[in-house]
């Protein structure tokens, strides 16, 4: 079953569909005053209707179609109205810059701005909690950890959820005699109908057979790590045995896949260098007045399957620290301009050429320096799995992990990182680097102060 259902995404769509048309009859009878002829709404409608889905792309980066959205009411407000903006300057864009179609609606523009912005916000607020509103059903959760307790709290605090955990069971302090017979018990005394259980715990296996019998009594067993994955968008790592990378990784080549992330790599690699250009001169004429320094530096980095590879970056400290702060006993500093560059990730346009030349992808894992490598190899169990394909500019933990690390040693926020990592790895495909793709546009316009 699904914990988090998959319809979600679908329903707000076409909501945000439905809303967006019915806003342009509004507008355009607001605009006259009269209830807008078939041929006058038609031939807003073909126009509007290209806006409506460059729109969505920007709904979606904006992160309007994630797994949580809809329990983020209070945000949505100023979510939408920097949607609005720019969706204005889209709109602007489109109709006076590109004059295909035969209209300018300036006043109806603005209407309809306004009254897709309350619409679609009454729409999110209000509307989907009442068709999409189900009764949850009850739950027990057998496992142990911290991810046991992180997925319980996640669970009950939010109602997007069509479970609700009555009860949990930590694996690692079950001992008393009688103790499961008890728990049987409860489950058919509480009406529980979905059991989240951890599969492969050492001492779930003599708990099996009291748990057998319930599958005949409709209850639904679902395995924890794949719910965990499925809320959190990565894998526990704590819960991770050997025989979950021999089951979910592996080195065998996806030959379509590769081939058309290679080609990919490619021509975007090369328009993206190419309009990249402007910004380049820009910061190589600004490092060039600030201290007449090199422009660019070269680091070392592990690439796919622990290979060095050199990346080349615009230099953004008073020297090469090659990834550290001290380079031969000499303090390093960051630079006024190099600030500027790493908030807004310029400094890393250069590395498009890597991209160009294989030795990173556009979307993959971050690539590590050498001397954390190592260090993390001895702290953090199955570390070097990360480095079975190739680095990317931009990766999965880029986009979700929200405290991960820069510049130094930080092994506990590179472990939670991992887990990151590995969720990718493991669900690679076109599609989920696309989604990376779309939602990095987000990650770039918000560390610009956009």
């Amino acid at each position: 079953m699904q914990i988090l259902g998959k319809k979600e995404p679908l329903i707000l769509l076409a909501g945000d569909l439905f809303f967006l048309i019915v806003s342009l009859w509004i507008s355009l009878f607001l605009r006259n005053l009269s209830v807008p002829a078939g041929e006058t709404f038609y031939l807003h409608l073909v126009p509007f209707t290209i806006l409506f889905f460059v729109w969505i792309i920007v709904f979606y980066i904006a992160g309007l179609y994630g797994k949580h959205t809809v329990i983020l009411k209070s945000k949505l407000p100023s979510i939408l109205l920097n949607v609005l903006l720019a969706n204005s300057v889209i709109a602007i864009i489109f109709f006076y810059f590109i004059p295909f179609f035969g209209i300018t609606p300036k006043t109806v523009l603005f209407i309809y701005l306004a009254v897709s912005f309350v619409a679609v916000l009454l729409w999110r607020m209000y509307g989907y909690s009442f068709i999409g509103s189900r009764r949850a059903e009850n739950a027990i959760i057998i496992g142990s950890g911290s991810e046991m307790r992180e997925l319980h709290e996640e669970v009950n605090r939010n109602d997007i959820y069509n479970i609700r955990f009555v009860s949990s069971i930590d694996l690692d302090r079950v001992e008393k005699d009688g103790f499961w017979d008890e728990i049987v018990g409860r489950i058919y005394a509480e009406g529980v109908s979905v059991i989240v259980i951890d599969l492969e715990h050492s001492r779930v296996e003599p708990i099996l057979p009291h748990l057998y019998n319930l599958i005949f009594s409709s209850v639904s067993f679902v395995d924890l790590h794949r719910v965990y994955e499925d809320i959190f968008d990565r894998v526990p790592l704590s819960l991770l045995k050997y025989n979950w990378f021999l089951e979910n990784i592996s080195t065998h080549r996806n030959t379509a896949y590769d081939a058309l992330k290679r080609l990919m790599d490619i021509f975007l690699g090369i328009g993206l260098l190419i309009l990249s250009i402007p910004f380049d001169i820009a910061a190589y004429i600004a490092i060039k007045i600030e201290d007449g320094g090199p422009a660019f530096i070269t680091q070392s980095r592990i690439g796919q399957n622990n290979k060095l590879v050199k990346i080349v970056k615009f230099r953004t400290m008073t020297g090469n620290d090659e990834g550290n702060y001290k380079n031969g006993g000499t303090e390093l500093y960051v630079t006024r301009i190099g600030r500027f560059l790493r908030r807004s990730r310029i400094d890393e346009f250069p590395q498009f050429w890597n991209v160009i030349r294989g030795d990173l992808s556009l979307v993959g894992p971050r690539p590590e320096l050498p001397s954390l490598m190592k260090l993390y190899e001895k702290e953090i169990p199955y570390y070097n799995v990360r480095h079975i394909i190739k680095p990317g500019l931009s990766g999965w933990a880029q986009i979700y992990h929200e405290n991960h690390p820069h510049h130094g040693q930080a092994v506990a926020a590179t472990r939670e990182k991992l887990s990151y990592d590995l969720y990718y790895i493991k669900n690679r495909s076109l599609l989920l680097d696309l989604q990376i793709a779309l939602r990095t546009i987000k990650t770039l316009l918000s560390r610009a102060g956009l």
